[in-house]
């Protein structure tokens, strides 16, 4: 077991020093890996205690964005900014209709607003998540490119035995053997848009975020959004002019439903856009592999390359897989069409026929902030074109 301040963790300071006042606090925690890392801090949010997979996300602005992501469904999020909380959450910015976080990380928990309902606190407490801060976020940002991906447990206010919380940490149930999609998606049909004129967009649900549907309907277009499980029949009703398989949380590995329905949507033919778990399931569809990368891309900067024109641009990220280039089949007619400059990973497929694209990154998150918007305007020119 490895205690603070072996992880680079000072004594914690005051509590007040550490949680504004006006966000106010429950008393010490812990935050356990299961490594036996152990850092001490001070509760802020839900009086719980919650696990999950540890990721970090390095953006300093859309922790509102972040906490209601349901990509992030079963993940513990750590913040490497050092002022959360710093403007008021809007409520029409959420991403979805509660958060999917497990728990939230921070190194000061601030707050700019006075009232208790625009506080990034008063979202994690009304939905039972806890938050813990006093953390060296950045030590525990690079324990984790050293050690890799690992699970984590925030204690309950007043529980403080390193010991047990990291029995509680060994715990937790390994990120890949859950099923998140089945928790975040819908099980209703749900229609957006009356311009009977206007093409309609289906959105295969897998963890739809709320900016995907406003930047497909301020191109004019409708939306219809679809549980996982809808058929290939449902998906490609014959007044779809074309459809996205949305982002979401989890291993598409796992996904072998999806995968299915994938492969007819390809061979329908109609236009077909995947982001994020989408671009990946599509990739397993195409019959390609997908592999976990060591600790994920989670922020705000990422430079993607568009290979087909050399444009760089800047892109939000939040997975935890990677499609795999080197066994995508030439047969499939895909190519890979966009790479990450940090790595070289994947980040997009395009058929070389049909009007399909793929990109890894969130072009609904306003990185840069404009950057990476033109997929969607490539995507909705071709259910024109098709309609």
């Amino acid at each position: 077991m490895t205690l603070p301040p072996s992880t680079g963790q000072l004594p914690l300071p005051r509590a007040d020093a550490i949680v504004d006042p006006r966000v106010g606090d429950s008393g010490p925690a812990l935050l356990a890996l299961e490594d036996g890392t152990v850092f001490p801090g001070i509760a802020f949010g839900a009086p719980a205690a919650a696990g999950g997979d540890l990721v970090v996300n390095t953006s300093q602005t859309g922790y509102q964005e972040i906490a209601t992501d349901p990509s992030y469904a079963g993940q513990v999020v750590v913040m490497t900014y050092p002022l959360i909380g710093n403007y008021g959450r809007l409520a029409g910015d959420d991403q979805s209709e509660r958060p999917w976080l497990r728990g939230l990380v921070v190194a000061h928990a601030t707050a700019a607003v006075l009232d208790d309902a625009r506080q990034l606190a008063t979202l994690l407490r009304t939905n039972n998540i806890p938050a813990i801060a006093g953390v060296d976020t950045r030590a525990l940002a690079r324990r984790l490119r050293t050690t890799g991906c690992q699970r984590a447990i925030i204690t309950a206010p007043g529980m403080t035995d390193p010991a047990e919380a990291i029995r509680m940490a060994q715990g937790v149930a390994p990120w890949e053997d859950q099923d998140f999609v089945a928790q975040v998606s819908p099980s209703a049909v749900k229609e957006l848009g009356e311009d009977p004129n206007a093409p309609l967009v289906a959105i295969v649900d897998f963890g739809l975020k709320a900016n995907i549907v406003n930047s497909l309907r301020r191109r004019g277009v409708r939306v219809r959004i679809l549980p996982h499980t809808s058929t290939a029949e449902q998906v490609l009703a014959s007044d779809v002019a074309g459809v996205v398989m949305s982002p979401g949380p989890g291993d598409p590995a796992r996904l072998h439903g999806p995968v299915a329905l994938a492969k007819a949507l390809i061979e329908d033919g109609r236009p077909l856009l995947g982001i994020c778990l989408g671009h990946q399931i599509i990739g397993r569809a195409a019959g390609a592999e997908t592999r976990r990368l060591r600790f994920g891309h989670h922020g705000a900067n990422h430079p993607v390359q568009d290979l087909d024109t050399g444009y760089v641009q800047v892109t939000a990220q939040n997975h935890e897989v990677q499609v795999v280039a080197d066994n995508l089949p030439e047969s499939s007619g895909f190519r890979v069409s966009q790479v990450n400059l940090n790595d070289r990973s994947v980040e997009g497929l395009r058929h070389e026929t049909k009007p399909i694209e793929t990109v890894q990154y969130h072009p609904e998150g306003a990185p840069g902030p404009l950057d990476a918007l033109a997929v969607f305007d490539r995507f909705v020119d071709a259910c024109r074109k098709g309609a």
